[in-house]
């Protein structure tokens, strides 16, 4: 018996080198970044203003917190800039110092890793396969009287794509707010909804104190690599403690200066909705048709897909797709998901096609 391997959605060396394969002739399905790469007025301005890495970034971030918040709708004061919502995410932990904290899963495995230097329990709240992964929040009010301090949830949630509602996420931090638990919300993916309103918990900053919304622009703006994530709280003595904690300048004059621009892109903001819309669309109708797979409503760019045929494993619909040079997410390392399940972002129209053809033939 031979024992499978299992990649993360970046080890795409790894990958290569098992299934001697070059790296650029591979469809990313696994990393969940928007198939435009970044937008080309960005670029071009990028490239002309190199000079910026002579001078220190504002280490307050002015202009860059005016053009968030203009983005969001949100006081300026509220947001916090940093590098990549990794570090937000840690120092967000690290500020709180939580005792118990309860994570929404199957999710990311970054939070596991950062409240495991805290000294921090971790448990874990299941979304139930048979309801699609759809939140019972009156169930998970129930769990959270068990004397937790802390809760996190990605909203659209990696690797499920589901997603919890304006409306029941604040009847879920009110209850919060009485029961002393702060609340972190991942929304990586909001840009991707259908409708990002009904579903973003930023607004909400200007109602409770106990939350802390978090955002970046790897996936939806194509720029893992800038490392730019903002975090938005109304709480203002933890924001000063959280920015007191943080390294100076953690965000480079480039990725600062990027940032601005991207925000106001406004065509490259519909160009890649109108994308990802209609492909998922696409996608998810001609899936729901086969037998094989059991597909599950999407909120973020990708899908997750249960195989339902007896026999067939998620490690031979990656080998089955890698082979064609086209790299999808197992989901056997994701916690808390029993099955064999497989994830896939939404790429370029002609990739999808080619995707769907090996997935109808498996």
């Amino acid at each position: 018996m031979t024992t499978k391997i299992v990649f993360h959605g970046s080890d795409i060396e790894k990958i290569c080198e098992y299934y001697h394969l070059n790296k650029e002739d591979i469809v990313k399905f696994g990393a969940n970044v928007n198939p435009l790469g970044l937008s080309s007025k960005v670029r071009d301005a990028l490239a002309s203003n190199i000079d910026l890495f002579s001078s220190y970034p504002d280490r307050n971030y002015t202009s860059l917190r005016n053009t968030i918040s203009e983005y969001c709708n949100i006081p300026a004061d509220f947001i916090l800039p940093g590098n990549g919502s990794s570090e937000l995410i840690s120092l967000l932990i690290q500020e709180r110092a939580p005792k118990h904290t309860l994570i929404l899963g199957p999710t990311y495995s970054e939070y596991s890793r950062e409240l495991s230097f805290s000294g921090s329990t971790q448990e874990y709240y299941h979304l139930q396969e048979e309801r699609d992964f759809c939140l019972d929040i009156d169930d998970l009010c129930k769990t959270l009287e068990n004397g937790y301090d802390f809760l996190i949830l990605c909203n659209p949630n990696n690797p499920t794509s589901s997603a919890i509602t304006q409306n029941e996420l604040r009847k879920l931090i009110a209850f919060c707010a009485k029961h002393n638990i702060f609340v972190m919300i991942d929304e990586t993916y909001v840009e991707f909804a259908p409708d990002i309103n009904e579903i973003t918990a930023v607004p909400l900053t200007q109602e409770f104190t106990n939350l802390m919304v978090l955002r970046g622009v790897s996936k939806f703006y194509a720029a893992p690599g800038m490392r730019l994530g903002y975090g938005v709280t109304g709480n203002m003595d933890f924001l000063a403690k959280m920015r007191e904690k943080q390294t100076p300048w953690s965000l480079n004059s480039l990725g600062a200066y990027a940032g601005e621009l991207m925000f106001k892109d406004q065509e490259y903001i519909q160009k890649t909705r109108n994308l990802i819309l209609s492909e998922r669309d696409k996608l998810y109708k001609e899936l729901k048709e086969l037998p094989t797979y059991k597909v599950y409503p999407a909120y973020a760019n990708f899908i997750l897909l249960k195989i339902q045929k007896p026999g067939l494993t998620s490690s031979d619909a990656f080998e089955a797709c890698i082979k064609e040079g086209l790299m999808i997410r197992d989901c056997a390392s994701f916690q808390c998901l029993d099955g064999e399940f497989i994830r896939f972002c939404i790429m370029m129209p002609e990739d999808n096609t080619r995707l769907l053809n090996v997935l109808k033939q498996l």
